[in-house]
């Protein structure tokens, strides 16, 4: 794909939106609540897959070969157009989890596994899975994770148990990224883990059950538990190497936490101007809802709170794209713990304003609400992301408050 300006790319994407995608929601909708199988794709996906890719809308957050070029920065706008229609990134072939997924194998895959699964990733031929989460332990520290990779002869042999493992349902799921134990005697614990790519249809991969969340049950992506009972594949499905399964994961999530971000601030925009809609159509107590004071306040806090997430957003991906990933770990810290609770806070105060109708599917509230919640926790809850936000602006801070004491000023 050539690159193409991103602020062209934008109001070719929001011109794609309006005129393909928000006319067919309900449609979109309505196929789950019939279809025999919630785990297939829709047709009318794949007709707007096709649509999309001719008109270059396509692997539009890869800045690697096979996608737009684009840096964090130019693609956070697009990821925010996007968001507002909740599954609307899989037609532009831009949907967690294989996005990220895509990107460890351009960063960190072996010429073999790029031509087997990255290839045919970057086609949306097949969609693929990621398993680091573990109901037995508190995965928000993720080295408490119990998963084994073991080395035996040629094979690595996996054990253990994943959940909300994102995508996994999903007829035409392939592939799974499984994050385990390689070596748990280490010293250093983050050189304990490792990454391996398992086929999906690998002996001993066991389906136990399709988790919701909040009632959802997140078709056709699916959020299944999985027992990984004695699978074994050959030791060439590894990534990168034995203990690096950390630094693949923090490669993984930095652009991962742009992308769930943007995508919620389009949640968070889109709910705003339904408020907004809905506060000019609706009539109590002899005027119009925009006239109440308490409603007029709610629109305007999250007016505030939008612009703020926003902006905050962008900085971080700029600074992602000026100085690394690495040197943006407070920014990014900073988004995650911010962007998730003003969406979940900007979606409740349209569910409000909507009534009951808020709760239901005839809008896209409820289910945003939940997207919202669940990022509070994906990619790392709030309190990790502040335990670690706090203890580097100490280090920066209070290191420089003790020389200057020191220092008598």
């Amino acid at each position: 794909m050539t690159r193409t300006d991103p602020q062209i790319l934008a109001q070719r994407l929001d011109a794609f939106m309006r005129l393909h995608v928000y006319p067919l929601e309900q449609e979109y909708q309505a196929f789950f609540q019939q279809a025999a199988n919630p785990w297939v794709t829709p047709p009318l996906m794949r007709s707007l897959q096709a649509q999309a890719r001719s008109e270059g809308l396509w692997n539009l957050f890869l800045p690697e070969a096979g996608g737009a070029g684009l840096s964090n920065a130019q693609y956070a706008p697009l990821a925010e157009i996007m968001g507002r229609v909740l599954w609307a990134s899989e037609i532009f072939n831009c949907a967690a989890p294989d996005t990220g997924n895509m990107e460890v194998l351009a960063r960190y895959g072996s010429e073999a596994q790029r031509q087997r699964w990255l290839q045919p990733l970057l086609e949306g031929q097949i969609r693929s899975a990621f398993a680091m989460t573990e109901p037995q332990v508190a995965s928000s520290d993720a080295t408490n994770i119990e998963c084994s990779i073991e080395r035996k002869g040629n094979d690595y042999v996996i054990n253990g148990r994943k959940w909300f493992t994102t995508g996994a349902m999903r007829d035409n799921c392939e592939l799974l990224v499984v994050m385990g134990k390689s070596d748990p005697r280490n010293a250093n614990r983050h050189l304990q883990q490792s990454m391996i790519l398992v086929p999906r249809c690998t002996p001993g991969v066991k389906v136990l059950r399709s988790v919701t969340t909040l009632g959802y049950r997140e078709a056709p992506y699916g959020e299944p538990e999985i027992q990984f009972d004695n699978v074994r594949v050959q030791a060439d499905c590894l990534l990168l190497g034995e203990g690096r399964g950390f630094e693949i994961a923090q490669g993984r999530l930095g652009p991962g936490r742009i992308h769930h971000c943007m995508r919620l601030i389009g949640c968070a925009q889109r709910a705003l101007e339904l408020m907004c809609q809905r506060a000019e159509r609706r009539r109590t107590f002899g005027c119009r809802l925009s006239q109440h004071q308490s409603v007029r306040e709610d629109i305007a806090q999250s007016f505030c709170d939008i612009e703020q997430a926003r902006r905050l957003t962008l900085a971080a991906a700029e600074k992602m794209d000026r100085e690394g990933n690495k040197a943006a770990r407070d920014l990014i810290a900073a988004i995650k713990i911010s962007v998730p609770s003003m969406a979940v806070r900007v979606i409740d105060r349209a569910m409000q304003i909507h009534g009951a109708a808020g709760l239901t599917g005839d809008y896209f509230l409820a289910e945003a609400f939940n997207y919202a919640r669940q990022v509070r926790l994906a990619d790392g809850p709030d309190q990790v992301h502040m335990m670690a936000l706090g203890k580097q602006l100490v280090n920066r801070y209070g290191a420089a408050t003790e020389e200057a004491m020191e220092a008598g000023v």
